[in-house]
């Protein structure tokens, strides 16, 4: 972490090496000046030993460097993760930083064409092929992409952290993109506030003291809206007006809100005890809240910006109307405007307008909600409820200054806060609610059984359950009483959940939720009982309105073979045709592909996921009806991860049609959330995919002979997975010791409890924690086991197989991002160090066998990734990526051998006094680790 300072010339040369140096360096300073110079000379030990045995794989070597981290305390334990760690995050900062200086260059270069994988260059590409402005425009009025970000415990990180990395973030930025050379005062002046950012660091906590509660979750989340979102998204619904108009001048657009965000902090109480109805609410709270504060001070600034005065220029009769019809409602409000103001309509009606807001936030923070009350506690008139009642002020202000000479005023800011209004309404993001099918079965089974209807509806057979259940909706007979007293407490919960619900869409915002998830479906009647719950709270009447989606989540190898043939028995039925109808004829899906693929590995659920799109959207096809596709992604590849535009590029040919969902988890919020420069590229990146994905003419469908190597491939790579997973009785016990699974299971990270139930199967363990805790032992095994095996097995059958499998790698996105994803999980992967963590299981002989298997298909699985794709090492055709990694693993590799003296420490049941700070430098290294990796949840 310490080199010479480089020369001004070497800088222009190689900016990314200067800044790490220099980043280097000024964690050195800090590091002797907090801790003292033994620290510092402990550190730089360290990192030569393990940088040494990266080269010379001594085991003399790896027996002193285990030795010396041995003899250390607690304290000097923690004082060299923090190290480790801080240099990681730092390091991040000064790649993303060279990312996006790598990409301004080029796109001066290319000028006038549009920047790679921008909005401007799919309308480019679309214009290019012949696509029409009316097919646009078709596509525009039906599109929505919505990220959903979820809480997970792979963002392991305070905020306090993540603020001041922006900060030196900031500053980097400040010495690498300056339109100028800086001059030495001013880069020193940026230089000592990097350094100051950086004594802040190590003087704070590294991780929380006390595990987050599902509210701290939700202004996390937030916390990205506040900092990046809000401002943002206005700007990109400018970058796609301006694409089209260059390319489709004639044409006079419509441009509905493209682009909005979801949540599920604070709704998602599938297997999560702490997300109740009253978190719900108070999450809504907080989420319109913030936005509401946001857009008064937009209104501020509109205030200031619209000094129009009729002795200059008319305004339009509407202008006066509103002016006019607030003064009667405001009238207290309207009599403080000053006089000065007399004669600017504009800043009256906007300082009227903000007083709505005012009393609108404190509705919001401050009214009880009441359901079912009569007459029903509808919102005052002096309150905004939905967004369209503000956008109507703000388009009169709009249409007025377009009448008289105003044109360019009004697509300005005025342009800009219409757009915020329209992305983000209300509240923020629309908070998706989620809960597991058990629970719903449950929850009926007693209703029914209490209301005298049915004495154990959870045993009634399919056919039962739906005649049962389709009966009840079309009843206008309430199920449960008022009072709820009498329930056991998790059947309380789902009935309050759905009151809750219907009180805060009557009451606080009608637009805040839409939809309900609902985990593990698995049959009809799963679906018909929410809508059935749903017609119990009000939330749905039928032949009249219904509030929510229904949205089944499948999950599993089998659940995802099964959906196709589920989705069509529903579409069937009138009572869903009916709920349908109500909804606009959309009906949102959702595929989990982190279960999938610990149910049954990287290579079988991939496929299975691509199957079941291209079946589901035959379904609906044949029904009429538009599929939304909601895809449950997590950081790695393991659970879905990978870069985001290729990703959607690889999805079935003619399945994305405008509309897409997908999670936003973990670590990867704050990689992609953190700076507005980056989350410009990377949604700009996504819009780019969606819209290309959404034509035919830009698409080439698969070869059928391709499908029938997958489907070989798949079955191949299932058994070869499930063989180790699931049926070598040995694996269990070394999962549980060869990964610091137990300690990440019982730490401070998440709200969410690591498994769904109390039990010692990997079926019940939660796929976010199964992930991880290879991650973190450097096995990686969840995003590549079974490939290689498979690969093999299919290459094996002639030379003709393997030119095959290369033309599927050349031309078909699916296969190329699938060989890519794992290239990139296995490069981190490091089998050396995973032998070591295989050295905690007690049964040495066991963990041999187990670690032996992993590391034979390891090999297998690098070999037959380069057969196929023609190269000598995973991400030779990355060759920037490639080296990053292989910079890192010397710098990763004392966290791994320090996370293991620990855990061996913690396993032997230390004192009570010793207990606590153990787990701190656990988690002190998994942050270090995951920061380090990166992609890691």
């Amino acid at each position: 972490m310490t080199s010479a300072q480089p020369s001004h010339a070497s800088d222009q040369r190689d900016p990314l090496s200067s800044n790490i140096r220099a980043l280097g360096n000024a964690l050195g300073r800090v590091l002797t000046d907090q801790s003292g110079a033994a620290a510092f000379a402990l550190e730089e030990r360290v990192r030569r030993m393990t940088k040494e045995l990266r080269a010379s794989g001594d085991e003399r070597l790896v027996q002193e460097l285990q030795d010396l981290i041995a003899s250390l305390s607690v304290s000097e334990l923690h004082g060299l993760t923090k190290a480790f760690t801080l240099y990681f995050g730092l390091v991040n900062l000064a790649e993303a930083v060279e990312r996006l200086r790598v990409l301004r260059e080029r796109d001066l270069r290319a000028a006038p064409a549009p920047r790679t994988e921008s909005i401007a260059a799919a309308v480019a590409e679309l214009h290019g092929h012949g696509v029409t402005a009316e097919a646009l425009q078709r596509w525009l009025d039906g599109a929505l992409i919505m990220p959903v970000l979820t809480a997970h415990p792979t963002e392991s990180r305070r905020r306090t952290t993540l603020i001041k990395l922006r900060r030196i973030f900031d500053g980097l930025l400040d010495l690498s993109l300056g339109e100028r050379l800086l001059p030495p005062e001013e880069r020193g002046a940026i230089l000592t506030r990097i350094e100051r950012e950086i004594i802040g660091l190590w003087q704070s906590d590294d991780v929380r003291l006390h595990k987050p509660s599902v509210v701290d979750e939700v202004e996390n989340g937030l916390f990205y809206f506040q900092t990046t979102l809000y401002d943002l998204l206005p700007q990109i619904h400018r970058a796609m007006a301006r694409a089209l108009a260059e390319h489709y001048p004639e044409h006079p657009w419509s441009l509905p809100p493209l682009l909005r965000f979801g949540s599920w902090m604070g709704g998602d109480r599938d297997g999560n005890p702490f997300v109740t109805s009253s978190v719900t609410v108070d999450t809504v709270r907080r989420m319109r809240a913030s936005m509401l504060r946001h857009l008064i001070r937009q209104m501020d600034a509109l205030f200031t910006e619209l000094s129009q005065s009729l002795t200059q220029t008319s305004v339009s009769q509407g202008v006066d109307e509103r002016i006019a019809h607030y003064t009667r409602l405001f009238p207290a409000e309207a009599g403080t405007i000053s006089p000065h103001h007399s004669r600017e309509p504009y800043r009256r009606l906007c300082q009227l307008i903000r007083t709505r807001l005012e009393h609108t936030l404190a509705h919001t923070l401050h009214h009880e909600l009441q359901w079912a009350s009569d007459p029903p506690a509808l919102p005052p008139p002096t309150v905004y409820h939905r967004s369209a009642e503000l956008l109507d002020d703000l388009r009169i202000i709009y249409a007025s200054l377009w009448a008289n000479g105003g044109e360019l005023v009004a697509d300005g800011m005025l342009r800009d806060v219409m757009a915020t209004v329209a992305i983000f309404r209300l509240h923020t993001a629309t908070l998706d609610i989620r809960q597991h099918s058990e629970r719903h079965l449950s929850a009926l089974t007693e209703i029914f059984a209490r209301a005298g209807i049915c004495a154990e509806y959870a045993s009634l057979e399919e056919e039962a359950k739906i005649a049962l259940l389709t009966s009840e909706i079309a009843s206008t007979r309430p199920l449960a009483p008022a009072r709820l007293t009498g329930y056991t407490p998790e059947t309380a919960e789902v009935i309050q959940t759905m009151r809750t619900l219907a009180a805060i869409l009557e009451q606080l915002d009608g637009e805040v939720v839409d939809t309900y998830v609902l985990s593990t479906t698995a049959s009809v009647s799963d679906l018909l009982g929410v809508l059935l719950l749903c017609r119990e709270a009000g939330l749905y009447r039928p032949g009249v309105y219904s509030r929510l989606n229904v949205v089944p989540l499948f999950e599993t190898g089998a659940d995802l073979e099964y959906a196709p043939r589920l989705f069509a028995d529903l579409m069937a039925l009138p009572v869903y045709s009916d709920h349908l109808r109500l909804r606009g004829q959309c009906q949102e899906v959702m595929l989990g592909y982190s279960d999938s693929n610990k149910e049954g590995g990287f290579v079988a659920a991939n496929w299975a996921l691509y199957r079941a799109q291209v079946e589901l959207t035959a379904v609906a096809d044949r029904y009429g009806v538009r599929l939304r596709l909601f895809h449950g992604r997590g950081g790695a590849v393991g659970r879905g991860g990978g870069p985001a535009g290729q990703a959607i590029m690889a999805q079935p040919p003619g399945t994305l049609r405008g509309q897409i969902k997908m999670t936003d988890q973990g670590e990867m919020i704050s990689d992609r959330y953190l700076d507005p420069r980056t989350a410009t590229r990377h949604l700009e990146q996504v819009v780019n995919a969606v819209m290309r994905a959404g034509f035919a003419e830009v698409l080439r469908p698969p070869e059928p002979i391709w499908i029938a190597v997958m489907e070989a491939i798949a079955t191949a790579g299932r058994e070869g997975y499930r063989g180790l997973i699931y049926d070598d009785p040995r694996f269990y016990d070394y999962f549980r010791s060869a990964t610091p699974i137990t300690e990440i299971s019982r730490l401070r990270i998440g709200s969410r409890p690591a498994s769904r139930r109390n039990s010692n199967r990997i079926e019940d363990l939660r796929a976010i924690p199964w992930v991880f805790s290879w991650m973190q032992s450097r096995h990686t095994l969840p995003g590549w086991y079974g490939l290689g095996s498979a690969l093999a097995a299919f290459a094996s059958g002639g030379e003709d197989r393997l030119t095959l499998l290369r033309d599927m790698y050349q031309h078909w996105p699916f296969f190329t991002t699938l060989l890519d994803n794992a290239q990139l999980i296995i490069t981190k992967a490091d089998m050396d160090i995973a032998r070591r963590y295989a050295a905690l299981v007690s049964d040495h002989k066991l963990a041999q066998a187990i670690h032996s298997i992993i590391q034979r298909e390891y090999a297998t699985t690098n070999r037959q990734i380069c057969l196929v794709a023609q190269i000598n090492a995973p991400l030779d055709a990355q060759p920037v990526l490639q080296r990053a990694i292989q910079q890192r693993n010397p710098y990763i590799d004392p966290l791994s051998y320090i996370q293991i003296e620990v855990l061996r420490r913690l396993r032997a049941n230390p004192p009570d006094d010793e207990q606590d700070d153990l787990e701190t430098a656990i988690l002190m290294s998994i942050n270090g680790i995951a920061a380090g990796l990166k992609n890691t949840g």
